[in-house]
């Protein structure tokens, strides 16, 4: 069945990209995404999220990029053959969108990969940023307490904060796609709906930074992916993660810096896993969620945690 899913997929995608050097509107939720507008094949302002919190963009004295491939962050090489790594801590990321990937004749889909076991490792992910109020606070606390972390970003923030997300890229966190504009009614009308955002996010994330990432996170995690969804994202070549703790910040209940880190530990119980992933959001009202980090990674540190960003290799926390 795979196998059949796959070879339409490719047939598919091969047929958009005979029409790439034109924009082409998805008005069918089936129909696979055509090339999204960027900076430089569109003359038509970026998409922005009107519904969005976010606040007014403020003029930030543009960042030059710095992170050192090698030393910051790893590049895959075009046939994906570096990507069995032995150190969690360096981000990863590809050169090219996955249509030039197809036009180029280069693998798509990601080899097997062993998951890294070798010491209790606890990853700190961030979504829904970036912004210009929570996110440069996180950032700060991080580098104090030198800590790497996982920001999965959405394509609207990334077009609204550009420089918030060089600022996470030259730091040496990894980044993370998580969709363009998060609207489960958008998102979740089909597999095909669901790609479209994340390779719209891709464009906006490398129009930024230079490259893309393999890690994707789907909000409201993957118990919203229906039938065929698991078959588009590993056809596409992405790996999805979830999360084994979390702090609940985004609940109704906007629980305080204290609370968020006993429900840390409740999740973790007195076995707590050798892999821990841990939500929390960076958005403009997660004040209470820059308080509880310092006292949260410590703790962390105190249980003995190595800290470590997502990547293809990072283990389910199924």
């Amino acid at each position: 069945m795979k196998k059949i899913f796959c070879s339409m997929f490719l047939i598919l995608f091969t047929t958009i990209l005979i029409g790439c050097g034109e924009e082409k509107k998805s008005t069918d939720p089936n129909q696979i995404p055509t090339v999204i507008a960027t900076e430089e094949n569109s003359d038509k302002p970026a998409q922005v999220d009107n519904d969005s919190n976010a606040p007014e963009k403020k003029f930030v004295e543009p960042l030059k990029i710095t992170a050192q491939e090698g030393t910051d962050y790893i590049l895959a090489a075009d046939d994906f053959s570096n990507l069995q790594l032995d150190d969690p801590t360096k981000p990863v990321y590809d050169k090219y969108i996955i249509w030039e990937r197809q036009e180029k004749n280069l693998p798509i889909v990601l080899p097997e990969l062993d998951p890294y076991y070798e010491e209790s490792t606890v990853y700190l992910t961030f979504d829904d940023g970036p912004d210009d109020k929570v996110t440069p606070q996180i950032l700060d606390i991080l580098k104090e307490e030198n800590v790497k972390a996982t920001f999965y970003v959405c394509g609207n923030m990334v077009e609204n904060y550009p420089e918030v997300l060089k600022k996470i890229f030259n730091e040496g966190h990894a980044i993370g796609n998580h969709s363009y504009n998060h609207r489960y009614e958008e998102l979740y009308k089909s597999p095909w709906s669901f790609m479209e955002q994340i390779i719209q996010t891709d464009n906006a994330i490398k129009n930024v930074i230079g490259v893309r990432p393999f890690i994707i996170r789907a909000p409201g995690g993957v118990g919203m992916f229906g039938a065929n969804y698991w078959t588009m994202v590993e056809d596409c070549g992405y790996v999805e993660h979830d999360w084994n703790a979390l702090t609940e910040d985004a609940t109704p209940s906007k629980p305080n810096a204290s609370t968020q880190i006993n429900n840390v530990l409740k999740y973790l119980g007195d076995n707590p896993p050798s892999s821990v992933i841990i939500l929390m959001h960076s958005n403009s009202d997660k004040t209470e969620t820059v308080k509880a980090l310092p006292q949260l990674i410590h703790f962390l540190r105190d249980w003995g945690y190595k800290f470590g960003v997502v990547t293809p290799m990072t283990p389910q926390p199924w």
